[in-house]
């Protein structure tokens, strides 16, 4: 099937892939590719209806700064630089950059336009200006010739620039952003004046996704990495739907899953999906090699060792399997290793991201690898998955081993499982489930003296904590009340044994990430 295409070329920004998000929620279909890999041949072959230049890390008045090829000058489609994007789009185009010199800006602006208005910003400045979000450092000190001006901030006299002649526009500021409140106005736009009529959906994607599968695989045997959560379920849905009975799952119960939570899996596939099942109890496999280890990149890279010698020891017992399918998502890509090789920073290893081992012997099978949280949701209801799995809140491959910051026990995982659970009942209880993207217990290494009864204890403190995220690269603490606060950390600390001390984590993300490690 083939989609209008707009091609992204990445210059290594930590939300390039929001930008592909943003296209996504208007129905474009759309690909992000490093500068490196888009060539003129490439781009004759992908042949794209609009452009899109991310932001990035990197200065164009540096000597061998990323750069797209000419070519994109010359193809006669819309182009929209952002921030690194607009300042390269400028430099290459006869307009300066220069670096600093005090008009850096990060965070939090205001644009204001001239009377003016131009296609793109239909819908903009109807209260006199618009917030958005600023992260540079250089600035455009001149813009190129045949560009006029259409929005200023304090520090940024070029926020907004467009060559109307030949459909090229440039803003310093990211509209892929939630502190870019209209960005998304911005993007339809656009897409408008580009041409895009929305071709792309979710039911497109499935259907394109089953035949890639089907050419990828062929007769072959699949075996599914499941961990229960709903990424991994929904490949599993999904390369089933694709291939049948070719496809076997493998659950790895590696001890640090929560409460109830391996019953609750087997029965589900095995009852509900009839997709073959084998459930691998290797929870003191992994507890065992895990003891005495308090480095997070350790442990999970621990686990993901682990799960690689696991599942090589089932596939041989499949008989002939020649693929391992993942969960893999947009998110695990880019926080492991920008997507395509692009040049973005490692914020962490993922235990599910980065490819097999040669001496594994299998190719992978990763169908969700372009997709969001949100996407994937959309795609399970697609699916015929039932809304009350759908809206679970994500579960992290290595499991309860990252709430339990320091060394882990097996002693303490019990602790855990409990308190995890009562926090999860209590917010259900009060109806708050659904608003929350993810909440769970951290177990923290260390023990506080506390009263109970008439006796002194000295057990563990534990952290609740509660985010609010549309893609998971951002997220906001969700805003207990105390009352409610209250009333959980009485119910744990009386329900719970191990636990006299209760506290709430108020980070976003960023500073922090969702997960405490």
């Amino acid at each position: 099937m083939s989609h209008q295409r707009l091609l992204i070329i990445d210059f290594g920004s930590q939300v390039t892939q929001l930008i592909a998000r943003r296209l996504r929620e208007l129905n474009v279909y759309c690909e992000i590719h490093p500068f490196q890999s888009v060539t003129e041949a490439f781009l004759k072959d992908f042949a794209p209806r609009a452009i899109i230049l991310s932001g990035g890390p990197a200065s164009v008045t540096d000597p061998g700064a990323p750069r797209p090829p000419k070519a994109i000058f010359t193809l006669g489609v819309p182009i929209l630089g952002i921030c690194y994007g607009q300042q390269v789009m400028m430099d290459m185009l006869g307009g300066k950059v220069v670096r600093g010199e005090g008009t850096a800006e990060f965070g939090r602006a205001y644009v204001t336009a001239p009377d003016e208005r131009i296609d793109l910003l239909t819908g903009w400045f109807l209260d006199g200006r618009e917030q958005v979000w600023m992260s540079h450092g250089d600035h455009v000190s001149e813009i190129a010739p045949g560009f006029t001006v259409h929005g200023t901030s304090p520090n940024a006299p070029y926020a907004i620039t467009a060559d109307l002649n030949r459909n090229f526009f440039a803003v310093q500021f990211h509209p892929e952003v939630h502190h870019t409140p209209n960005g998304k106005t911005l993007y339809e736009n656009f897409v408008r004046l580009a041409g895009f009529t929305g071709d792309w959906t979710m039911a497109g994607y499935r259907d394109e996704a089953i035949r890639k599968i089907r050419e990828q695989v062929g007769d072959a045997k699949v075996i599914c990495g499941l961990s229960g959560g709903v990424d991994s379920s929904v490949a599993a849905v999904l390369i089933h739907e694709a291939i049948g009975d070719q496809l076997t799952c493998v659950f790895v119960d590696h001890g640090l899953l929560r409460q109830n939570e391996a019953t609750e899996v087997v029965a589900m596939f095995r009852d509900h999906y009839n997709i073959p099942l084998i459930h691998a109890d290797e929870a003191d496999l992994f507890l065992d090699a895990l003891d005495g280890v308090s480095d997070p990149e350790t442990k999970r890279k621990t686990i993901g060792k682990l799960f690689i010698d696991v599942f090589q020891k089932h596939a041989a017992e499949v008989g002939g399997a020649e693929f391992l399918a993942q969960g893999t998502l947009y998110p695990d890509v880019i926080e492991s290793v920008s997507f395509s090789g692009g040049p973005s920073v490692t914020i962490k290893s993922h235990h599910n991201v980065g490819g097999l081992p040669e001496k594994m012997g299998l190719k992978l099978v990763e169908p969700l690898r372009e997709l969001f949280k949100d996407e994937v949701r959309a795609l399970g209801h697609e699916l015929g998955l039932p809304a009350s799995f759908i809206g679970r809140h994500p579960f992290p491959g290595p499991g309860l081993a990252i709430r339990c910051p320091g060394e882990i026990t097996r002693d303490k995982l019990a602790i855990l499982r409990k308190a995890d659970a009562v926090y999860i009942d209590q917010i259900r209880r009060h109806g708050l489930y659904d608003e929350i993207w993810q909440a769970f217990v951290a177990i923290l290494p260390v023990r506080t003296v506390g009263v109970m009864g008439d006796g002194r204890t000295y057990d563990y403190a534990c952290a609740l904590r509660a985010v609010t995220s549309v893609d998971g690269m951002t997220a906001d603490y969700y805003p207990f009340t105390h009352d409610f606060l209250g009333e959980t950390a009485t119910r744990i600390i009386n329900e719970v044994e191990g636990i006299n001390r209760v506290t709430y984590d108020i980070t976003s993300k960023p500073p922090g990430t969702i997960e405490w490690e």
